[in-house]
């Protein structure tokens, strides 16, 4: 594979995981601790199970992740999706912190020559970039999750993370003076370029 490409992937994936990670934390921000851990139905997860299955999820896959399985022996997937009496938001969201440090750690060190290196998950071979876009989907998908009940808990009060209603014109015009600033200048990532534009219409 073209290291440069290569490179261009890893730093990418890198990025795409930290916004999925603010994007949550964005979402987990605006509610309050009985809407934390409130359910719509009985067959519906909290947003604190999906942080508790996200991070216990994250620390199977990325310990150890070049060299050991990613679904650890230790792990008890079932248990993720199950809520301990008295556990608190500060407590989870400290859970929640451990297991991205956990990917960041795994990630980070990575080299263009990793990513067609093999590694299991359930016994399954993985290139590593595989085994990487695997978890951009399965986090994109629960932080979906978790910014839609928050947004559903929030109602009139939610205050967007993405383009907002009728405004996408504008966004692109936001875009293009972005594109304008002089070489050099420092561009944010999608999401901050959307949050800075969501957040200039509610100023």
């Amino acid at each position: 594979m073209n290291d440069q490409l290569a490179q261009h992937y890893l730093t990418d994936a890198l990025q795409t995981f930290r916004d999925c990670k603010k994007l949550a934390e964005r979402a987990c921000a605006q509610v309050s601790d009985e809407d934390f851990f409130a359910t719509l139905d009985p067959e519906s997860n909290s947003i604190a199970v999906n942080l508790k299955h996200m991070a216990g999820n994250m620390l199977s896959r990325w310990t150890d992740f070049l060299t050991t399985d990613g679904e650890k022996p230790n792990r008890e997937r079932d248990m993720e999706f199950e809520m301990l009496s008295g556990t608190t938001k500060d407590e989870l969201l400290v859970y929640w912190e451990q297991g991205w440090q956990c990917v960041f750690a795994a990630i980070e060190p990575l080299s263009p020559d990793d990513l067609l290196r093999t590694v299991l998950i359930r016994g399954q071979e993985h290139t590593v970039m595989q085994a990487i876009n695997r978890q951009i989907a399965h986090y994109s998908y629960h932080v979906g999750q978790i910014v839609y009940l928050a947004k559903h808990f929030k109602s009139s009060e939610w205050q967007t993370l993405s383009v907002p209603r009728n405004k996408s014109a504008e966004f692109n015009a936001f875009l293009e003076q972005k594109i304008k600033e002089p070489a050099g200048t420092p561009r944010e990532s999608r999401l901050d370029e959307v949050i800075d534009f969501a957040q200039s219409k509610r100023d």
